[in-house]
């Protein structure tokens, strides 16, 4: 589910580390959609700034118009404007599109110190698009440059955090809603005065002013050269928080403690400063939605267990016909005895359930499972074995082994642990009869005394018995981490191995 729209007009950064590169990034990291109108191509690295090829204003209006008048836009961020027509132009644009939230990012010194905004275009910034800002960020260089184009500010070192804030209550009075001034060229000691050395710098504070309150957000300082596109990607996420529903503050602060975290983990490429981690709270699953048993059963540690399962020489004996009877019917009593615990271990899933649904759906199984014993009974009836007999006879040590294996895995874990436990019995019958029905080798009718049996793993109400309980493996799969997908591999491939074994407590030949 998309968590809201979100708009960059801003310029794109070859080396991918900041700009519309960045912005996408950060977007798509926080669950929302981003579009993008690009105001400049860059010819840029972690090195520097080699180039600017403008898009024309007239360009770009369209690409802002494709995107609300299709898509639809929730919030508009900006970025680097290049130029004072491309900051008329957006300024007029947002007028008329009465956009509601704003995060205007003013791009005008980049992390290398390249100066990315001409001087004449800083007078329609302060005009024109500040006042239309929900959330305005320039960095502490910007924010003088800034103050001293309005005839507010000297250029003097900030001694202490104090003076922070006053920088930024005069900044929120060009006009925006809330002003964010980025503390990050001007470290703190841990008493809040100005550090002049990396070894002296304690905190960062960033100072969001608004109209009635004045907000200091700290983080350790961190002595670190990958800071290459902070402030496009901070201000994508404060747009990307606003697109969720938060209000300013709250967009604010967490949007500052993903950019730390982004710092902190940043990977170390290029030569100077080295792009940010994006996608440091972001899992990706191996499997895509809907196709976690496909990936599962493909996977090199599972298929060969799986195969050895699923092409049991007792199963083949089976589909031949060639089966000993005192094996199959050994197996029958410790299928009868399994399903006991079958049983149990379902009613286990619906004490770990959390939802009427998958309660229901459990108990539904249980009920299923009785009426498979009935059926089960009158079967071995045909095999000269009574329910009587069944019951007399201890567990072989492979069924006692895994029928407690499963309970155990329910008891000491969660219910999609149980479901994996569950999972070879339920989807390697249907796999195994599947396979027998199709296979050419196999004996049909009456001169397979077996075939009955592969029948009723073929027939309907089975078939859809996997494929519901398939579904509901499906649906929780994708709510796992991949941490916890590969615990549940391990459960399935033991309990895969605990078939095998089942196979095994009888002769094939």
């Amino acid at each position: 589910m998309v968590g809201g729209r979100v708009l960059v007009i801003a310029g794109s950064d070859s080396s991918g580390g900041a700009g519309l590169e960045a912005d996408q990034k950060v977007i798509a990291a926080h669950g929302c959609y981003a579009m993008t109108a690009t105001t400049a191509l860059t010819a840029q690295n972690t090195t520097g700034v080699f180039g600017i090829h403008q898009v024309p204003p007239e360009f770009l209006r369209k690409q802002i118009d494709a995107c609300f008048d299709d898509v639809g836009v929730d919030v508009v961020k900006t970025g680097m404007l290049a130029s004072a027509a491309t900051i008329e132009l957006v300024a007029a644009v947002l007028e008329e599109r009465k956009v509601k939230n704003i995060v205007i990012d003013p791009v005008m010194i980049a992390t290398t110190g390249a100066q990315l905004l001409p001087p004449e275009a800083l007078r329609e910034l302060r005009t024109r698009l500040i006042p239309q800002a929900t959330v305005f960020t320039p960095n502490i260089p910007e924010a003088r440059f800034l103050l001293a184009e309005a005839g507010q500010g000297e250029d003097l070192p900030l001694r202490d955090v104090t003076e922070l804030e006053a920088m930024a209550k005069a900044i929120q009075s060009l006009g925006c809603e809330w002003a964010l001034v980025k503390g990050g060229h001007a470290p703190f000691k841990a008493d809040y005065t100005a550090a002049a050395t990396p070894e002296e710098s304690e905190v960062v504070v960033d100072v969001l002013a608004g109209k009635e309150a004045t907000i200091r957000i700290e983080t350790p300082f961190q002595d670190s050269k990958n800071t290459h596109g902070t402030g496009c990607s901070l201000a994508s996420a404060i747009a990307s928080n606003l697109a969720k529903g938060m209000d300013v503050p709250q967009a604010v602060k967490s949007a500052n403690r993903y950019i730390e975290a982004a710092i902190r983990t940043a990977p170390g490429l290029g030569k100077g400063n080295g792009p940010l981690n994006h996608f440091h709270s972001t899992y990706t699953l191996p499997f895509a939605p809907g196709r976690f048993i496909e990936y599962l059963l493909e996977r090199p540690d599972v298929a060969p267990v799986w195969e050895r399962f699923t092409s049991h020489p007792f199963v083949l004996a089976m589909g031949d016909g060639t089966l000993p009877l005192e094996s199959f019917k050994g197996y029958l009593i410790q299928d009868y005895l399994y399903l006991i615990h079958f049983a149990r271990a379902n009613a286990l899933a619906a004490y770990k359930s959390t939802s009427m649904d998958d309660i229901a759906g459990a108990a539904a199984i249980v009920s299923h499972i009785h009426r498979e014993m009935d059926l089960h009974i009158t079967y071995c009836k045909g095999f000269g074995i009574s329910r009587e007999q069944m019951e007399a006879t201890e567990e072989k040590e492979a069924c006692t082994a895994y029928t407690r294996f499963v309970l155990d895995t329910g008891m000491k874990g969660d219910w999609i642990g149980l479901q994996l436990a569950l999972a070879p019995c339920l989807l390697g019958y249907g796999a195994i009869a599947k396979l027998l029905h199709a296979d050419a080798r196999s004996v049909r009718g009456e001169g397979n005394k077996y075939w009955t049996w592969i029948e009723n793993y073929v027939a309907e109400d089975y078939v859809q018995a996997v494929n519901t309980g398939s579904a509901l493996l499906e649906k929780h799969a994708v709510l796992q981490s991949p941490t916890r997908v590969e615990e549940l591999v391990k459960v399935f491939i033991h309990a895969t191995k605990m078939e095998i074994a089942f196979w095994e407590m009888y002769p094939s030949s």
